[in-house]
């Protein structure tokens, strides 16, 4: 197993210094910024050598002038709250209405706009901040650690931990963007899914989910068998036209934590990568609102360029008590594990 080294990765416009984490196990390699916890890059074995399959950026400024998450991590909620507020304990809580009318990922300064706490223990590389009673409108003091570790056996795994003095809301994810093909091949032809779920919560016009649970079954949503990214993308379903593409949380399991379980598998480009996670939902998103973000080296990042496997609570859980609650208790720990693992496919 390697260990991570630090370097300087620049100065916030805040004045901040940013540090930027790199890791070398086998023939793989990640970077991880102190900004954001950002996932600058994770280089993974294939035909040509080495091949970054994230997106990012070359400089803190330009992490510091997106606003797509990229790499990030997100947080003190994840996804979409309905309506920017929530009330929890008999208190009402307003938020910021960052998204339309709902309050994402965390409002308008979130964890992907904080620069953490970096120390490296060995093999993990273990970032850490104190969210502040009030942050963004969020009760209690939130105590945040969130480990990252990469195997030579192309396994990236991110551990979230936290805990509050007070009762709140906690649904911490990575933001992380992959194509398999490389970080700016530009497209997802050739790439396919498949996800272990049967149901997906489907949204409404504002992207919040409306309560029910909608069956996968004969629509573009079943990817439980797998099937190419474009082939869906090119269905007409009304779910796929409120997102845009694919902007769903899928129906994993209904508890709020789960045992470490498969939840997705992609393949194309001689590679294969899988996702397990403990977490009850997975956001897949094909970055349907990217722009055309230059990004590393040069790199145009255009609408839906990329994938996302977003492993968390489903969104707006607050607001659906029949959903996998979102209440972190007072004294109580909040406790989930991702692993991204990235392997040549075997022909």
């Amino acid at each position: 197993m390697g260990e991570w080294v630090r370097a300087s990765f620049g100065f916030t416009a805040g004045g901040e210094e940013v540090s930027a984490w790199t890791i070398r196990a086998g023939e793989y390699s990640a970077r991880v910024l102190s900004y954001g916890g950002v996932l600058q890059s994770f280089s993974v074995p294939a035909p040509e050598g080495e091949r970054d399959i994230v997106l990012g950026f070359d400089t803190l400024a330009e992490y510091e002038a997106q606003d797509k998450y990229i790499g990030a991590l997100v947080g003190r909620v994840a996804n979409r709250i309905g309506g920017a507020s929530f009330t929890l304990g008999g208190v009402r809580y307003p938020l910021a209405a960052n998204s339309g009318p709902n309050c994402l990922h965390g409002g308008r300064r979130g964890f992907d706009r904080a620069v953490w706490r970096g120390e490296a223990r060995g093999e993990l590389l273990v970032l850490s901040r104190r969210s502040p009673d009030g942050e963004e409108g969020f009760p209690g003091t939130l105590e945040a650690e969130v480990s990252y570790s990469l195997s030579p056996a192309g396994e990236l795994t991110i551990r979230y931990f936290a805990k509050s003095d007070r009762d709140t809301l906690c649904n911490l994810t990575n933001h992380s963007y992959f194509n398999l093909a490389g970080h700016g091949a530009g497209s997802l032809a050739g790439q396919s899914i498949r996800v272990n779920a049967r149901a997906i919560t489907p949204i409404d016009q504002t992207g919040v989910p409306t309560g029910e649970l909608m069956p996968v079954e004969g629509t573009p949503f079943d990817l439980t068998r797998g099937r190419p990214f474009l082939e869906g993308l090119a269905e007409s379903h009304p779910q796929l036209a409120l997102g845009s593409g694919y902007d769903h949380n899928f129906v994993l399991h209904t508890a709020p934590a789960g045992p470490l379980a498969p939840a997705a598998e992609v393949r194309g480009a001689g590679l294969v990568l899988t996702c397990e996670t403990t977490q009850p939902g997975l956001q897949l998103y094909t970055a349907n609102f990217l722009a055309g973000e230059r990004g590393k080296g040069g790199a145009c990042y255009g609408p839906r360029s990329a994938f996302c496997l977003e492993a968390q609570c489903w969104p707006d859980a607050i607001h659906h008590p029949g959903f996998p609650s979102p209440v972190l208790r007072a004294g109580e720990e909040y406790r989930h594990i991702t692993l991204y693992r990235a392997v040549r496919e075997e022909k």
